[in-house]
């Protein structure tokens, strides 16, 4: 187990007319291996509860466990926390500062004490790993960039730390659809290549089930669901009732069955649709 997270309680200016309580009573346990994808509208609590996973926030009350270090302890080594848990914030590409996209990828690693000869390996992995050429690329200003390959970039900056658990919020927020085919891809690469664990906030349900193994949906500041992408979208009516909803592409589906097609209606991804529709004609054929 990676994380794990006991009865935690946020409350954000507590004692003051602004107080208000962020997280309430949440219990999640997260093992090594898994790609969990955290959902809930604006305000429900997503960012403060993945800010608590690496130490930039600490509960209330309750205990945050990473990788067996008490977050909540007064002699904890924060950087010690943050080596382990990486954090991608939205519009990561406003962090990057130094002259050539090398530099700014090497920060992180340099600043670990690393050797020049391992800095050099872990930015040509974490440059690969993002589909960023390093030998094109390296020398080049990050300024320079596509704002897709900005992004990448600043992603690959957070890898080349090699954490054990990789936390990506909205990671393609503000992005065209190639832009955003880049990172998904990428992510999707990433995690099947390096069998990272991996947390992925987003408000795109397609992007959620196409990549998670596992959705955790917040609203009001408490997790409300914690299951299989296919069990989490059979809900649709208690998504919809807290402003979320289910993957357009499982609407389609379910629109299909009402009209008396015999299909499967609990399709979450176009590629299982397309499998399902290409099924269903074929069984015409047989008739």
């Amino acid at each position: 187990m990676i994380i794990d997270i006991k009865n935690v309680n946020y409350i954000y200016n507590p004692g003051t007319p602004f107080e208000k309580k962020a997280l309430s009573n949440i219990n999640i346990q997260i093992d090594e291996g898994e790609f969990i994808g955290l959902i809930g509208h604006t305000g429900s609590g997503k960012s403060t509860l993945v800010q608590h996973l690496n130490g930039l926030l600490k509960p209330t009350s309750g205990d945050v466990i990473v990788d067996g270090i008490n977050t909540s302890k007064k002699d904890v080594s924060l950087r010690e926390i943050r080596q382990k848990v990486g954090l991608v914030f939205q519009y990561p590409e406003h962090q990057l500062f130094e002259e050539t996209i090398y530099a700014d990828i090497a920060f992180g690693p340099k600043n670990l004490g690393l050797k020049d000869n391992e800095v050099d390996m872990r930015v040509k992995s974490a440059m690969e790993n993002v589909g960023l050429d390093f030998e094109s690329l390296k020398d080049r200003s990050p300024f320079e960039l596509s704002g897709g390959q900005k992004r990448r970039a600043a992603i690959a900056g957070v890898i080349a730390m090699k954490p054990k658990l990789l936390i990506l919020d909205e990671p393609t927020a503000g992005l065209d659809p190639a832009g955003r085919d880049e990172i998904l891809g990428g992510i999707r690469k990433l995690y099947e290549k390096e069998k990272m664990t991996i947390v992925l906030v987003s408000h795109s349900m397609e992007d959620i089930a196409k990549l998670a193994n596992r959705i955790l949906v917040m609203d009001k500041g408490e997790l409300v669901m914690d299951d299989s992408p296919k069990e989490v979208f059979k809900r649709a009516p208690e998504l919809e009732e807290i402003g979320l909803g289910v993957p357009q592409i499982t609407n389609f589906m379910r629109e299909l069955k009402s009209k008396g097609y015999d299909v499967n209606d609990e399709i979450i991804t176009v590629e299982e649709a397309k499998e399902e529709i290409l099924k269903y004609l074929r069984s015409r054929e047989d008739v």
